[in-house]
């Protein structure tokens, strides 16, 4: 009879400690709301500064230029949504001139129209920080949107340059899409090499600018520069999205792209 009690205590402990094992092991919706609450807290941590043209004159043609929309807006939400804090800054500060092609009914996306009745992101873009006054030390990565404005301004701005070197040397994602590439024209790598030296990267194609008419226009050619600074420029068809990451550079072909870029970027500040 002492034996029977026995075994019957000791079967009851086989299943209770089984049991016991099945709840640690099994992820429960408490633990599970639990992971997603921490992995939305890692993402709020996020601080990204988007860094847009001050420059609104469109060479000697007489019209308006500036930042692309939709390579503003798609980013801007992308990385918005999932709880990143995001800083807007030019060379200038104060409003930032929007391309007004950009703007047109044609270019319409869902992101840009999400942008149109936005009025805080209206009032950030009306209200940009002043390039110089910001620190990469506050910041987790970089993002520079496109528009035919950086071609004027960001190429040849020593402060946007050296902070870039700076996101650099401290490996954290810099992020450039369509004509805001030609930011990197003058930057150096820690060694004192043209930054996209070796790397491969892409930007807005020599026959995409022909297709809009402004090859005679603009200062010089995105493809034309990154090759002569040594980059490994590759591409796909005019149009098509396309975006390339070498080590935490960030490129995009064109308008397209954005939303390439946009994810590379997130996906680099989760590792």
């Amino acid at each position: 009879m002492v034996k029977k009690g026995l075994n019957i205590i000791a079967l009851l402990l086989t299943v209770f400690t089984a049991f016991s094992c099945k709840d640690t092991n099994e992820e429960t919706p408490s633990k599970k709301v639990l992971k997603e609450n921490i992995e939305i807290q890692k993402e709020k941590e996020m601080k990204i500064l988007f860094v847009l043209t001050s420059h609104d004159k469109l060479g000697d043609t007489g019209k308006k230029t500036g930042f692309w929309v939709e390579e503003f807006a798609n980013p801007y939400y992308t990385l918005l949504d999932k709880g990143a804090e995001i800083t807007i800054a030019t060379p200038k500060g104060g409003a930032a001139p929007i391309d007004p092609s950009s703007d047109a009914p044609d270019a319409a996306t869902e992101d840009t129209k999400r942008f149109d009745n936005d009025a805080e992101a209206k009032e950030k873009i009306a209200n940009t920080k002043v390039l110089a006054d910001m620190n990469p030390d506050d910041f987790d990565a970089v993002f520079y949107p496109g528009g035919h404005g950086p071609l004027w301004d960001l190429a040849n701005d020593n402060i946007s340059a050296a902070l870039i070197e700076k996101f650099n040397a401290q490996e954290k994602p810099i992020g450039f899409v369509c004509h805001a590439p030609a930011a990197l024209k003058n930057v150096k790598d820690v060694n004192g090499d043209p930054l996209v030296k070796g790397k491969n990267v892409t930007g807005f194609t020599n026959s995409e600018e022909a297709a809009v008419g402004l090859t005679d226009v603009v200062p010089f050619l995105v493809e034309d520069m990154l090759n002569n600074n040594g980059g490994i420029y590759s591409k796909k068809e005019d149009w098509a999205a396309y975006a390339i990451q070498d080590g935490n550079l960030i490129t995009g072909q064109n308008p397209a792209s954005s939303q390439l870029v946009a994810e590379k970027l997130l996906e680099s500040l989760k590792k």
